[in-house]
């Protein structure tokens, strides 16, 4: 949680705990470099510290592609895939501040856009947790949810 790693295959990356959290992963195909971030909330302007830059979406994007990027990933080749961002409370009225689960999936999408890089695929909303396995061979993000079954995507 609020973390990023960088994995060459045959190496998976894996993440638990997918609330409202969205895992995003990122993929050079030719060079097989992933990277894998979990991020917490949608943006580090709002924040009050921004010491873990890998809680916010904007900057553990950034990160994560200047990580790959040292590892041989090519930045205009990347593309990616998404999970998480739940509802997972009830919450009365209609504040969007409390919906942090499609506010983080929103912000991921913008800043995967704004670095050039085509989402895939995505699985997030709901209200259920999620547990993420990304394949640095294939692509392939593996999905374990909390009572709604298994996928690929």
């Amino acid at each position: 949680m609020a973390d990023f790693k960088i994995a060459s295959a045959p190496d998976k990356l894996m993440t638990a705990g997918l609330g409202s959290c969205i895992g995003i992963c990122v993929l050079d195909k030719k060079s097989k470099i992933a990277g894998l971030a979990h991020i917490m909330l949608p943006s580090s302007t709002q924040a009050k510290s921004v010491q873990n830059r890998a809680k916010f979406a904007d900057t553990a994007i950034e990160d994560l592609l200047q990580e790959m990027k040292k590892q041989g990933a090519r930045t205009n080749a990347l593309v990616a895939k998404i999970a998480g961002g739940a509802q997972m409370f009830k919450f009365s009225g209609e504040s969007d501040i409390l919906k942090i689960g499609e506010r983080n999936a929103i912000a991921v999408k913008e800043n995967l856009k704004q670095q050039g890089i085509r989402l895939l695929a995505s699985d997030v909303g709901g209200n259920y947790g999620r547990t993420i396995t990304f394949d640095a061979e294939t692509g392939e993000l593996f999905i374990r949810t909390i009572g709604h079954g298994e996928r690929v995507i």
